[in-house]
């Protein structure tokens, strides 16, 4: 945790700002601030809601064919949530559980685990998933929260935009521009598991460019946990954005720094990472409603475990995309990219690869096509052809309808294909027998893996019947083949393809306006996750559980409250069946917030998770497993 001389030079810090340093916030960023603080929307504001990772291009929410979910930043920061894990659980179409410190089991749809690989995830463009298992390392993603604009959330395949292993969903988190951001903050959060500090400032350059710069520091205490008490983990980022916009062009460049560590007792299994990207996008508008985009992006990433291995990865990832109507019926857009990456493994006594170093590539080119059939029917047909180091071409297609039936009222439908590539684990792992002196292998990655693909049904309907009310239902169907199964054979197990499996279900979310300052939103998600194995398999990973471990049903029910005299509060309910196997009890669980703002720019907050329990499971075997627990903790914010 942050140490008490930390926090008071902190809080002294947000004082001294408040009290006589800096300039002032203008009015029109107050105002702006002030008005995604209200627990209102309008039917207009509703309407005005854009979103990107449907079509790549900008589109109304209300318009959009697909299971999308926004998390607004006004949503996070009335949350109170300190990381973007807890951010995501205001998703009602994501299945969240803490399984270890910061490490959590995210998905959609489920296959849910703690090396979840059919869920990507984006920030600003930049993919974030690792190809040392096709999943997230949620400890190591940060974003300074203030900063994020809003978070688009789709349930459902997402393959024809993005590629291979949007198989069940797309996080794309998408972050202010600089212009946005002109006003200086300073944020302070300590309560009895979570500290930290946000530190950001603006600036207008000469050229008419806008700059924002920021330093970010979080600690988060050890968890219990039914064999002991479990880890910690600390983290420090930094970083900047650029904005600048011309009559028909925008250029945008950011970059971040971060360095942490994930800790249990004694650091015998301490893990450090750390790692930095630069992002560069250049947007046109041409003539004749087109427009052309590129961007460039690169990171690094560094990551050791003590006694389990080091791992470094380094990539760069170009792209381009054209977008254009034609015929004042079709809006096209086009595009492709590439995508060069050096993963390099130092391997430790047990966890081995072979080879320890690999060169990956992918190249992709993409199309699709939203075009008018009626006034109020529309069609969105679109096609990616994708190719990877393992398994060479994929065909990722893609069709959705959309029928405007009524005023504020849509019906969609779907059908797609997508699949998930190979991961270093599926091709390249050893995990060594300790008893064996490196002479057997327990676990072994299939040198004949192939990629795991999903055919997917959606139907969907959102409507907003009155301004105070809106609501969006959607029915799926997702069948699987060649899921990935741990084959038994003499001297230890091999990854092959052997299993299939099927997902069914219902997503619901609503937002009711009650009144001028109060608004509920609820959500749930009712679905059957089947999966089995070829008769000749000998699979070993349904029985001990590792292929997936899912509720049948989810649900939350918010509350934002804005009271008098500058107070506002939030309330979030949330249910989770039990999970199967390895079993895991059904849990609810309440988060709440109270806020005081003091005067324009200066809010003081109080935050409260898992109040309902002391402590709780929520993913794990038992007798290993961290546990939730009850925190409370005090944060405030200046603007200045």
């Amino acid at each position: 945790m942050l140490k008490p001389s930390q926090l008071a030079c902190a809080c002294a810090a947000l004082f001294l700002l408040h009290a006589g340093g800096g300039h002032a916030a203008s009015h029109a960023e107050l105002a702006s601030q002030r008005e995604a603080q209200l627990a209102d929307f309008s039917l207009e504001q509703l309407s005005d809601i854009v979103v990107t990772s449907v079509s790549r291009q900008q589109g109304r929410l209300s318009s959009a064919p697909a299971s999308v979910y926004v998390i607004s930043g006004a949503d996070i920061a009335r949350s109170g949530a300190t990381s973007i894990p807890e951010a995501l659980r205001l998703a009602p179409n994501l299945q969240v559980a803490l399984a270890n410190a910061q490490e959590y089991a995210i998905t959609a749809r489920g296959f849910s685990s703690q090396l979840a690989n059919k869920l990507l995830v984006l920030v600003d463009g930049r993919s974030v998933y690792s190809p040392l298992f096709s999943g997230v390392f949620w400890e190591a993603l940060d974003v300074a929260l203030p900063d994020v604009e809003r978070i688009e959330v789709i349930s459902g395949p997402g393959g024809t935009i993005w590629g291979t292993n949007a198989v069940n969903g797309v996080i794309n988190i998408i972050t202010r521009s600089a212009a946005d951001t002109q006003a200086g903050l300073a944020v302070v959060h300590a309560g009895n598991r979570y500290a930290g500090v946000t530190v950001r400032q603006g600036k207008r350059l000469a050229n008419g460019a806008f700059v924002r710069a920021y330093g970010k520091r979080d600690e988060t205490g050890a968890a219990p946990g039914e064999a002991g008490e479990g880890g910690g983990v600390g983290r420090r980022q930094a970083g900047f954005r650029l904005d600048w916009e011309g009559a028909d062009q925008t250029l945008s460049l950011s970059g971040d720094l971060h360095a942490g560590a994930l800790r249990a007792s004694g650091n015998e299994t301490r893990t450090d990472f750390s790692g930095a990207n630069l992002v560069a996008r250049f947007d046109a508008r041409l003539a004749g409603e087109a427009g052309l985009r590129l961007q460039a992006w690169i990171d690094q990433g560094r990551r050791a475990q003590a006694g389990a291995g080091k791992h470094a990865l380094d990539t760069v990832d170009i792209e381009a995309q054209y977008a254009t109507r034609l015929g004042g019926r079709h809006a096209l857009t086009w595009g492709g990219g590439y995508r060069h990456q050096r993963d390099r493994f130092e391997n430790g006594p047990i966890l081995q690869f072979s080879p320890t170093r690999r060169t990956l590539a992918w190249s992709n080119l993409f199309a699709q096509d939203e075009f008018d059939i009626t006034p109020a029917l529309r069609a969105t047909a679109g096609l990616r052809l994708e190719e990877n180091s393992y398994t060479g071409m994929e065909v990722l297609p893609n069709l959705r309808l959309a029928w405007d039936h009524a005023p504020g009222a849509m019906l969609w439908a779907a059908a797609s294909r997508t699949v998930r590539a190979p991961s270093r684990i599926d091709r390249d792992l050893r995990l060594v027998d300790p008893a064996s002196n490196g002479a057997r292998y327990l676990i072994a990655g299939g040198p004949d893996m192939q990629a795991e693909t999903a055919r997917v049904l959606e139907l969907g309907y959102r409507a907003q019947p009155v301004p105070a009310l809106s609501y969006a239902a959607t029915l799926f169907y997702s069948h699987y083949d060649r899921l990935r199964t741990l084959e038994l054979q003499p001297g230890g197990a091999v990854f092959r393809n052997l299993g299939h499996g099927r997902a069914r279900g219902l997503e619901l979310w609503a937002s009711w306006q009650v009144m001028r300052g109060w608004r509920l939103a609820a959500g749930a998600v009712l679905q059957d996750i089947d999966t089995g194995v070829q008769a000749a398999s000998t699979d070993a990973s349904a029985r001990a559980g590792l292929a997936t471990n899912d509720p049948r049903s989810y649900w939350q029910l918010r509350s934002s409250h804005d009271f008098s005299g500058g107070l506002s509060g939030d309330l979030m309910l949330r249910r989770v069946a039990r999970l199967p196997q390895p079993a895991v009890p059904g849990y609810h669980e309440l988060d709440a917030r109270l806020a005081w703002q003091a005067r324009p720019g200066v809010e003081l907050a109080l935050t409260g998770r898992n109040l309902l329990h002391a402590r709780h499971p929520e993913f794990g075997a038992a007798g290993m497993r961290q546990l939730a627990e009850r925190s409370v903790f005090a944060s405030a914010s200046l603007r200045f």
